[in-house]
Order: C-alpha cells, then sequence, then structure tokens
C-alpha cells in the first residue's frame, strides 16, 4: 500500500491553491457533494456543499495559506488529514485571517477512485504551551515519567 501522506497532502494543497485562485472548477471536482464544514464556533456552525462553494466564490475568500505540521492517516478507502493552518482571509470584506486547526477527511470514490474531501472541520488551536507536554505525558508508548511527574496541566490548576 502506498504511503497516504504525499497523496493527501498534494490533494490538500490542490484544494486551498483552487480556493486562493477561485478555480472553482478544481474546488468542485475534489469537494464531495456530501461536503460538510464544521466549524468550532460557539454555537458551532455547519456549511454544506452548495453554502461553501458559493461562500467560496465570492463572500468567504482565502488570499494566502500555510500548512504547519501534517499528520496523514489511511483508513482503507478513507484518509484523515490534520495540520494547523495559517490562513488570510476575508469575509464579506472583513479581515478573517488567523491560525487554525483543520481536520480533513478524504474518502476515496468507488466508480473513478478519485480522492474528494467529504468534511473540514476548523477550530481555533489552544493557545497554552503546556497542553502538548501534559497529553505527551499520557503516551504509553513513551517511558513513563520518573518519580511520578505530574501533569504540567496540573501545576497551573
Amino acid at each position: 500500500m502506498a504511503d497516504i501522506h504525499p497523496i493527501i497532502e498534494t490533494m490538500e494543497h490542490r484544494w486551498m491553491r483552487a480556493w486562493v485562485t477561485g478555480d472553482m472548477k478544481t474546488l468542485k471536482a475534489l469537494t464531495s457533494r456530501n461536503f460538510r464544514m464544521v466549524i468550532g464556533s460557539k454555537p458551532a456552525t455547519i456549511l454544506d456543499y452548495r453554502s461553501w462553494i458559493e461562500a467560496a466564490s465570492g463572500r468567504y475568500r482565502c488570499k494566502s495559506y500555510r500548512f504547519g505540521d501534517i499528520y496523514a492517516r489511511d483508513i482503507g478507502g478513507v484518509a484523515i488529514f490534520a495540520t494547523q493552518l495559517e490562513m488570510k482571509a476575508t469575509m464579506d470584506g472583513e479581515d478573517w485571517s488567523g491560525q487554525f486547526w483543520v481536520t480533513d477527511i478524504w474518502r476515496k470514490s468507488k466508480l473513478r477512485r478519485k480522492w474528494r474531501m467529504v468534511e473540514r472541520i476548523v477550530s481555533q488551536p489552544d493557545e497554552r504551551a503546556d497542553v502538548a507536554a501534559a497529553v505527551r505525558s499520557l503516551q504509553l508508548w513513551r517511558k513513563p515519567p520518573r518519580n511520578h511527574e505530574k501533569s504540567p496541566l496540573a501545576a497551573g490548576s
């Protein structure tokens, strides 16, 4: 089985570049008709395929983007992609630039065997520097902490 990382990373760049350049033909070709974008706002908000394509072609514009560390996983005809996303964007002319965390789900179509994005989940990253260290301390495959060290988050609570 081929490594999914370069395949899905390439698809992600194609999808984002299509949004940046306003190439709606490519954006539509890479986006499933069952697409949903879930925004981690309060309350959470969802855009369906039609709403997303309409927004991307006018009101919600991405001017540039950059991915951070990339995580990709193949789970048999479905691929998960997650990364930090730094984006310059506008909504109705107002600045909507910032740093986001995106998790995308790609599915390979059964007939043409082409990858299409079916879901994008967007949220703001946690700004606390100690979160990653605390979660790493929970990872069973790493060496256990010496002397039963406390979680870095416990010290701040």
